[in-house]
């Protein structure tokens, strides 16, 4: 069986939509979902669905959360061979080596429209930040921080019409332990 990431958007910042991780991981166990494992607070989850039961996995997940905890929460799930590349293949890494430490990958609900992506690749050029798409992943590089990029999640989905999320570099990595 095939292990997949949830990975939310949205919960436990500044006091909005707090969701404990252990009602997460029993509602996830409610799905008839096994393994269920979660890390840190910002709703990062590892999971195996039972045979038969991985359709729509990002609807099941978002309509559980309302359901459950009323409130609207964007889901973005990738199998074990798409987290597993997205680390592999960071071009910051692979191609130039750069500190960790200011690496960050967005995650993309879905692969963005191709004239979308065209134009912003001809308007977003914010350095020293730079970023990288690969299908539903942006790599990015914050030399002075993520904090302080224009690069971030309301960025991206307003130029790319898709829901975005994102993740630091020591997350990616623990994501991949998860479903390893």
């Amino acid at each position: 069986m095939k292990t997949y990431v949830a990975i939310l958007r949205g919960i436990n910042v500044s006091g909005q939509k707090l969701i404990k991780m252990a009602e997460l991981k029993m509602m996830f166990e409610s799905l008839n979902f096994g393994e269920v494992k979660t890390y840190i607070q910002s709703g990062n989850i590892a999971f195996m669905p039972k045979p038969g039961n991985d359709k729509d996995l990002q609807f099941q997940i978002h309509e559980a959360i309302l359901k459950t905890f009323h409130f609207d929460v964007p889901v973005i799930v990738l199998d074990e061979t798409e987290t597993k590349d997205i680390q592999e293949n960071n071009p910051f890494l692979t191609n130039r080596n750069e500190d960790e430490s200011k690496l960050h990958v967005t995650f993309l609900s879905e692969k963005p429209q191709s004239d979308l992506f065209e134009k912003l690749t001809e308007t977003a050029q914010f350095l020293p930040d730079e970023w990288i798409l690969a299908g539903r992943a942006i790599y990015i590089f914050c030399p002075e921080g993520y904090g302080k990029t224009k690069l971030n999640n309301n960025f991206f989905e307003k130029k790319l019409k898709v829901t975005a999320t994102t993740r630091n570099w020591k997350t990616i990595n623990e994501l991949v332990a998860m479903v390893s």
